[in-house]
């Protein structure tokens, strides 16, 4: 399979079908913080016949969708401030109320987004270290230190194709050895005591094209080729 892009065109998944791959995995009845950016989109993908409570850390506990312009309220928005809905049944409180549900191991699934992901499953999410950049840690610290699963969705590389998977993260870290299960634009990879296994691959996309994008060995879980 030739893997060499024409201009404008696309490999392997979209941030649509990132986060639609994502909600696959996420089981019946979980309790779930959901991070800035492509993660927000997971919460549209919600298997028929399956209910995932959405968990915002502002304060809300059974958050929708994406308001229409109808439904829109100014003063219903998640911890991004972007505008959101509330599910029937959905609850409100303190914010301090709500990091007392994530530090007590209340919530189970966190799906972050990524600077830099270590082979041990090292996080870093808030910062690039460079003296002028903007803090911007947010509840992470706290949702990758209380939540008991923590998926990533990132791209597979920067927008000048570094990788942002590696054997040691350079930037500051949000938590050490936090991350399960990494999605990028490219292919599913599992954290394991053993290293980093890629147990699935974006339509189109081989394992040595994900591999030649990877600065750490990736374990080949399915033998794929293609």
């Amino acid at each position: 399979m030739n893997n060499v892009a024409h201009e404008n065109e696309q490999i392997g998944w979209s941030r649509e079908e990132m986060a639609q791959r994502c909600a696959q995995d996420i089981e019946d009845g979980s309790y779930v913080n959901l991070g800035i950016g492509i993660p927000e989109k997971v919460a549209q993908y919600v298997p028929e016949g399956r209910e995932v409570i959405y968990h915002t850390e502002n304060g809300l506990l059974g958050m929708g969708n994406a308001p229409t312009d109808e439904e829109l309220d100014p003063d219903l928005i998640n911890a991004g401030k972007k505008p959101v809905t509330a599910v029937p049944g959905a609850s409100y409180f303190h914010h301090g109320d709500s990091f007392a549900m994530i530090r007590g191991n209340h919530i189970d699934v966190c799906v972050l987004g990524a600077m830099q992901v270590s082979e041990k499953g090292d996080l870093a999410n808030w910062s690039t270290g460079a003296p002028d950049a903007i803090p911007a840690v947010g509840g992470a610290m706290d949702l990758v230190a209380g939540v008991k699963t923590i998926y990533i969705i990132t791209q597979h590389t920067t927008k000048t194709g570094a990788a942002k998977i590696l054997p040691e993260c350079s930037f500051p870290l949000t938590g050490r050895g936090v991350v399960n299960r990494i999605y990028s634009d490219l292919c599913v990879i599992d954290v394991t005591v053993s290293g980093l296994k890629l147990i699935e691959l974006a339509p189109s996309v081989s394992f040595d094209y994900v591999q030649e994008r990877t600065d750490v060995v990736l374990t080949n879980a399915s033998n794929m080729s293609v």
